[in-house]
This record gives structure tokens, sequence and C-alpha cells, in this order.
């Protein structure tokens, strides 16, 4: 859906806590939290605002929301 958020707290939530835990305590997950954070908000505010850019940017922008969302995942995860 159009402007749904992708925030890692809703993607995981039976991993909120670590979320948390991992923000504050691990410098390269808070770094790749923001940029994933700010890219979201790009992406919605795109979508919301119905911005004219070419269909390939917005799925460009996607697809490099996911590889940040799997990269964290792996580090929640390990």
């Amino acid at each position: 859906m159009l402007g749904e958020t992708h925030d890692l707290v809703h993607e995981f939530p039976d991993l909120a806590s670590r979320i948390d835990v991992m923000r504050a305590q691990d410098p390269l997950f808070a770094t790749l939290m923001d940029d994933y954070d700010a890219l979201d908000a790009k992406v919605r505010q795109l979508e919301e605002l119905g911005i004219p850019v070419a269909d390939e940017t917005i799925e460009d922008l996607k697809k490099e929301r996911l590889l940040l969302k799997d990269r964290l995942y792996e580090l929640l995860r390990a």
C-alpha cells in the first residue's frame, strides 16, 4: 500500500527490544538504521505526495530499502 510504514519495529515486532538495545549500543547498527529510516521516509513521501518520479526511481529506492532491512535483520539475528 502507498505510504505504508516499514520501520523495523513494525516489520519485526518480536525483535523490538533487541532493536532498541542494538540501536543504543552498536554504532554500525544505529547508522544503518538511520539510513533505513531516512530511505523509508523518502519512499513514503514520494508515494503520499504523488511527486512525479520515474517508476524505476521508486523501485530502486525500495530495493535499496529492502537490502538495508536484510542487513539489519542479519545483525539482529547474529
